[in-house]
Order: structure tokens, then C-alpha cells, then sequence
């Protein structure tokens, strides 16, 4: 399982730190074409937009897997540790609920209903942009379940601590 979450964090992270290179780049050719060479480039603006967007939700998939994410924990901090592994879980299936019916079933049908309309200046497939909904989806799930795998684990060694300081 670690070998899992280690290869989808080093492709994430790849990716991610790809698409802000571009956007990047492409940032910068769009002022110096626009204001130096005052012959701005109709595509850098688009190719911007749709990189920030994958990045947004590919980078969204990468923070959960990191448990990285915004949380505001005052609540939770008051939770005794087996109540609070019970939250945790419950944190991680809602979670995906949401991973599997917005984003991956959701975002499937948008990029499939979206196929024939085409980019106004690239004149690619918008259901291409799309897809990186149901691909965040599928990466968010897979984070949740080992997610939980390791709340589990953690779970069961803690019992075991427990038991074998009783047993001394």
C-alpha cells in the first residue's frame, strides 16, 4: 500500500509541479507578447486556464493523500483517540461519497456531454479540460482508501500497545 501512495504522490507531484512551470512560461511569453511585442497570443491565455485547472484538481487529489488539507481541528481535538478514529473514518467515506458521485460520475458525464464543444482558441474537445474531474475523483478514492487503511493499522497497533502493556 505504501508503494501505491508513494508512486501516486511522486506522479501528482510531477505533474503539478509541471503545469505551474508551463503556466509559468506562458504567463510570461502572453505580457511580453502583449506589452513588449504588442502581438498578444490568443492561445497562452486558454492553455493558463486549463492548466490551473488541472492543477487545482489534481493538486485538491494530492493534498487529501498528504492529509495536507484545510482543517479546523478545535472539535476534533476534544474527541477521546477512539472517537476520534471513528470521525477520521467517517471524515474519509464522506469524502469519497462526494469523490465518486460529483467528481468522477458528475464529471464523467459533463466531459462526455462536453466532447463536441470545442475550445474557442485552441478548438480542442472541452470534455478533455473536463476530464480532469473524474481523474481527481478516482485519485481522491484511491487516497481514501488508504487513507483508511492506515487509520486501521493505526488502530490495531495502538490495541496491540495497549495489550501487550497490560500483559506486563
Amino acid at each position: 500500500m505504501e508503494t501505491l501512495r508513494k508512486g501516486l504522490d511522486k506522479v501528482l507531484e510531477f505533474i503539478c509541479c509541471t503545469l505551474l512551470a508551463l503556466m509559468t512560461i506562458l504567463v510570461t511569453w502572453q505580457v511580453v507578447s502583449r506589452y513588449v511585442l504588442n502581438n498578444p497570443s490568443t492561445i497562452t491565455e486558454e492553455l493558463v486556464l486549463f492548466s490551473f485547472v488541472w492543477m487545482g484538481l489534481l493538486g485538491g487529489a494530492y493534498l487529501f493523500g498528504k492529509n495536507e488539507h484545510m482543517a479546523m481541528t478545535f472539535l476534533f481535538d476534544k474527541l477521546s483517540e477512539k472517537n476520534q478514529i471513528k470521525v477520521r473514518i467517517f471524515f474519509e467515506l464522506v469524502i469519497m461519497a462526494f469523490a465518486v458521485f460529483i467528481l468522477i460520475f458528475g464529471g464523467y458525464n459533463m466531459s462526455k456531454l462536453s466532447m463536441g464543444q470545442l475550445s474557442s482558441s485552441l478548438q480542442i474537445p472541452m470534455g478533455y479540460i473536463y476530464l480532469a474531474l473524474p481523474l481527481s475523483g478516482i485519485t481522491t478514492v484511491i487516497y481514501n482508501i488508504l487513507n483508511i487503511y492506515d487509520i486501521i493499522n493505526e488502530l490495531s497497533i495502538h490495541k496491540n500497545k495497549k495489550g501487550s502493556s497490560i500483559a506486563q
